[in-house]
């Protein structure tokens, strides 16, 4: 662990926060494509979906092995169709509540909805689905919501990241505060996001290579190797959601690294750090649901 503090405090130091000094979303989405640029020069900005796998050959020759073979989310998402498709009581299906059916539609979410003053998450619009229609709410995180939502985000690959920051000021209000969220120090380590993510990015922590942020969000819902293989120590036996996760599992879990709790997924605080956190990635190409370590 102080490890990770040591690579946490040089990143800052030798680079400060660059970033936080622009007043506007397409100034902040510069600066940080132009900080990449400058970290990992070889690297191409659309490799970016790739993760760590952009930046770092050996990893990423054994992770297209496993792409090209047999992807272990195949399952998930095949599960994640059927309920997809699956009818309601009433007869209708989740195509009924999002334009062009659903399909093709992941990289425009989250998004502002002027009429509600709040952003609307992918995950957040498949409950919304389910109440209108008369079903109870699915689990944030993981389960049939990660199914379905990987699915969705399956049908929009090829299609690049579209998020769109409106000229209102609650909409800027909600971006501003993902941004806070995403420099913020937190939890008994008095860690940000963007120190692993950003400042330390390339460097290896535990055995772990440290993804950078640009691109995070685009191979989201996730299949790690870490979560398949705690739920099957749990029930000894592989189901097609295992290993899946939404991204704010992920945002959960990572809180939970540097010791500090949680917020509740979907609420305002992780939501709005995924409207700043996907802006980042605009213009890159969905890619979901990826296969991580």
């Amino acid at each position: 662990m102080k490890k990770i503090l040591l690579i946490a405090t040089a990143f800052s130091i030798a680079v400060g926060a660059p970033i936080m000094a622009s007043a506007s979303p397409s100034g902040d989405l510069k600066a940080f494509r132009a900080y990449f640029k400058k970290r990992f020069p070889d690297v191409n900005l659309s490799a970016y979906k790739d993760g760590i796998y952009a930046i770092n050959k050996d990893r990423r020759e054994a992770w297209l092995e496993f792409e090209d073979f047999a992807p272990p989310y195949e399952d998930g998402v095949e599960y994640g169709k059927k309920l997809f498709n699956k009818a309601f009581a009433n007869g209708k299906t989740y195509a009924s509540c999002f334009k062009n059916g659903g399909i093709g539609i992941r990289q425009d979410f989250p998004y502002f909805d002027a009429k509600k003053g709040d952003v609307v998450t992918l995950e957040g619009a498949i409950n919304a689905c389910r109440i209108k229609n008369g079903e109870k709410k699915l689990k944030w995180k993981k389960g049939k919501m990660a199914a379905i939502s990987a699915y969705m985000g399956y049908t929009s690959r090829g299609k690049k990241v579209n998020v769109k920051i409106p000229n209102d000021p609650r909409a800027i209000a909600i971006y501003d505060e993902g941004k806070r969220q995403f420099y913020a120090k937190r939890g008994q380590l008095n860690f940000s996001c963007a120190d692993c993510h950003v400042y330390g990015a390339g460097s290896m922590v535990r055995g772990n290579l440290l993804s950078p942020a640009l691109g995070h969000v685009t191979h989201f819902p996730v299949w790690r190797k870490k979560w398949a293989k705690k739920t099957f120590a749990k029930k000894n036996k592989r189901g097609p959601t295992d290993g899946f996760g939404t991204l704010h599992r992920r945002y959960g879990g990572c809180n939970k690294q540097v010791r500090a709790k949680p917020f509740k997924a979907q609420k305002k605080e992780y939501k709005s750090l995924e409207y700043f956190h996907t802006y980042m990635s605009n213009g890159l190409v969905v890619n979901a649901p990826g296969l991580r370590q």
